[in-house]
């Protein structure tokens, strides 16, 4: 099966005006479209409906960690949103990914549910500082098992980490990576980055891009060089 575009502009912004000024330089035929807690609070799901008719598939990036009723709640209703992704944090537990997921198996239309594992701009000092003693790899190595044993479609991670997931896995598990930077790129504030092709060879299946094509000068331009870029999906 197609894994359709692969893909998906964050739009960070702070109101819903730029973030349509910039969907309507895109092509969705190219990418999908990443909403994150930022512009949904300020534009909430009107924002959404108007991204949908324009032809974008939406990956909703609100990371909901909860009880698992509440999650569950939230995720229910970001499905009925029509959204194609959603995520939950991997570390609220198999309680709450096991009620996350039956809220949206039980959506007309279910949207993919992705846990997400350690955020690209930690380092393991910043998990030392939060009580964990590890290594980025082997804290998303655990909450990835942990999100595949309760039915999770897959995870957030770091392409660094794509290849003992993709190994441990499997292929339908689905990879999603942000850090995603073309080469020469600044970094800005992520700490583990690598390049698109990099990202693809390693197992990622989804890669998140900002600013590369957010803050360019043609944003169009710079995602059809992207997706030019990229090695075709295997058949």
């Amino acid at each position: 099966m197609s894994l359709g575009p692969r893909l998906i502009i964050a739009l960070d912004f702070p109101a819903a005006a730029p973030a349509l000024a910039l969907a309507a330089r895109l092509d969705p035929r190219h990418c999908r479209l990443k909403v994150g807690k930022e512009l949904f609070t300020a534009a909430g799901p009107a924002l959404l409906e108007r991204l949908q008719a324009r032809g974008f598939e939406v990956f909703l990036d609100l990371k909901f960690h909860d009880i698992p009723n509440t999650c569950a709640a939230a995720c229910r209703a970001a499905a009925e949103l029509g959204v194609w992704m959603l995520n939950v944090h991997a570390s609220g537990g198999s309680r709450m990914l096991d009620a996350a997921r039956a809220a949206v198996d039980a959506a007309s239309r279910r949207p993919l549910l992705i846990a997400v594992t350690v955020l690209t701009s930690q380092e393991r000092a910043d998990l030392a500082e939060i009580g964990l003693d590890v290594e980025p790899a082997q804290q998303v190595a655990r909450l990835a098992a942990l999100a595949a044993a309760h039915g999770i479609d897959g995870v957030v991670c770091s392409a660094r980490e794509a290849s003992a997931l993709r190994v441990a896995h499997g292929a339908g598990f689905r990879l999603v990576t942000p850090g995603i930077r073309p080469a020469g790129a600044d970094t800005f504030d992520q700490r583990r980055v690598v390049t698109p092709a990099d990202a693809l060879a390693a197992g990622s299946d989804y890669l998140v891009i900002g600013r590369p094509v957010t803050a360019a000068a043609d944003p169009l331009a710079a995602l059809t060089a992207l997706a030019a870029s990229l090695p075709a999906e295997p058949v």
